[in-house]
Order: structure tokens, then C-alpha cells, then sequence
């Protein structure tokens, strides 16, 4: 089967893919599977010729033997099933059920919320700055999906009070997933086995921690605190976050300066 990844390095949602296809027994890039790597910086996602591929203009795309697959958590429930080994979707209804729980969840809270700190100091700022209103209006009036998204926020990101509701929302996630670890018994969010809920809100809890906001479970959420340590043990952790993939090492001058401002607006 030949698999193709239409990808950004440091992209959330293009992680929950690479993590995925390790887990399956497909972790290196170029090797076990084609790498195409998307400039979102230059936009290269809104060109013709990939919103021919994905119509939303965002990444993740996999193309499978031909078939085109979008956004990221069909594609990872799609290689669970293509792919034989190591199950990552329970045996029973009744779990598959609380798993499909678990993923609504995750894409409609954690996920949409670790947008917000990630644009509000690092990359609106970087991408956006020399934007005059009427430009920044244009490019948000151009995304498929994220307009409403860019209309909240300003050429400089999100103001503090949308941060603080972001952070309230990680702080949700993460007290869930310290008290279904504690029900179910760990090491896990589904207890003994390691599923696609792991798999999609690692990115998200690893992306807070780059961003220095795992202030908001250390010393507060152990179990959960356990669990990442145990996540990024996993050989399918490094396979996903190869050296550049994450937004610190991807932008260092940006992120530097993002830290300084978020100190100065008290953030």
C-alpha cells in the first residue's frame, strides 16, 4: 500500500497523523511513507492546485493508493482500519462508543483552544503584522474553514481574554484525562490500551508544553502529568516530533519574542 502525507512539520493535526502511521508500524517519513511538506507560511495550502486536494485548505491530506482522505481524525480512525497491527480502537461497542466520545471531545475543546495561544503571540504576529486591516480582512475572506476564526483576532493574535478561556478549556482536558485514568487504571485515557484518544490529544498537551503553559497540570494533574512522561516514551513520540516539528525549534526568534510580549501583557 503506498500512503502519501500532505503535512507541515510543526502542524497539530498533521502530528496526530505522523503518530498514527508510527503506531501502525509506519514511522519514517520519505521511507515508510511519501512526505509532502505544505509552507503554510506561504500559503501554500490556499494555492489551486492543493484546495484541489482538500477543499477545507488546511492540512492533514493522505492519499491512500490514489484515494484522497481529509481532516485528521477520520484519516487516523481510516488507518486503524486499513492497517492490521496494533489495534487502536477497542473490541467492544460499548468502548468504541466511549472512544468516539473521547474524539468529539477532543476535536471540538482541546483542539480549537490550543489555536488560540499558538496565533495570539507567535504566528499572527509573524505572518501578519505588516498587514493593513483591508489585507488582513482579504485573507481571512480567502480561507475555506477559518474565517470566523481569523475575524476574532487581530493582525496581532488574541487578546487576553480569549487566552484565558483557551487556557480554561486545556485545564478541562487535562482534568479529564487525569480522572479517566484514575477510573479506567491507566496508563492510558482508555485504561490498558492505548487508543486514538491518546493519539489525538497528545499533540495538543505537547504543543501547551512547548508554548510554556504546562504550568497548568504540573504539580496539579499527577496521573495525567504521568501519562504525557509515558506518551513521550513511546517511539511513536519521536517519530512524530522529529527535530524542527515542534513550533519552538521551527520559529526560535519568533517564539523568543512571542514569550517576552505574552510577559508583558501578562498572559
Amino acid at each position: 500500500m503506498t500512503f502519501e502525507l500532505y503535512h507541515t512539520h510543526h502542524s497539530t493535526c498533521s502530528q496526530k497523523v505522523r503518530i498514527a502511521l508510527a503506531e501502525k508500524g509506519l514511522p519514517n517519513k520519505d521511507s515508510d511513507w511519501v512526505a509532502h511538506e505544505v509552507n503554510l507560511g506561504k500559503f501554500e495550502h490556499l494555492t489551486p492546485e492543493y484546495l484541489q486536494l482538500n477543499p477545507n485548505g488546511v492540512v492533514p491530506t493522505l492519499i491512500h493508493d490514489g484515494s484522497v482522505l481529509i481532516e485528521s481524525s477520520a484519516i487516523v480512525e481510516y488507518l486503524d482500519e486499513v492497517l492490521p497491527q496494533n489495534d487502536l480502537v477497542p473490541k467492544t461497542s460499548l468502548e468504541r462508543a466511549k472512544l468516539r466520545a473521547w474524539m468529539r471531545y477532543i476535536d471540538e475543546v482541546p483542539t480549537v483552544a490550543v489555536r488560540v495561544p499558538s496565533f495570539a503571540n507567535l504566528l499572527a504576529p509573524m505572518r501578519f503584522s505588516d498587514y493593513s486591516d483591508s489585507e488582513f480582512a482579504q485573507h481571512s475572506a480567502r480561507l475555506p474553514i477559518r474565517k470566523r476564526f481569523y475575524q476574532r483576532m487581530t493582525q496581532n493574535g488574541f487578546g487576553k481574554e480569549e487566552i484565558e478561556y483557551a487556557k480554561e478549556q486545556i485545564n478541562q482536558t487535562c482534568e479529564r484525562i487525569d480522572i479517566a485514568i484514575l477510573e479506567k487504571g491507566g496508563p492510558w485515557i482508555m485504561g490498558q490500551q492505548y487508543t486514538l484518544a491518546d493519539v489525538l490529544v497528545t499533540p495538543l498537551i505537547d504543543r501547551m508544553s512547548d508554548l510554556g503553559y504546562n504550568y497548568i497540570w504540573v504539580n496539579r494533574y499527577e496521573r495525567m502529568g504521568e501519562w504525557y512522561e509515558n506518551i513521550r516514551l513511546r517511539p511513536s513520540f519521536a517519530a512524530a516530533f522529529y527535530p524542527g516539528s515542534k513550533i519552538s525549534e521551527r520559529y526560535p526568534e519568533a517564539f523568543m519574542t512571542a514569550r517576552k510580549l505574552e510577559a508583558e501583557r501578562g498572559f
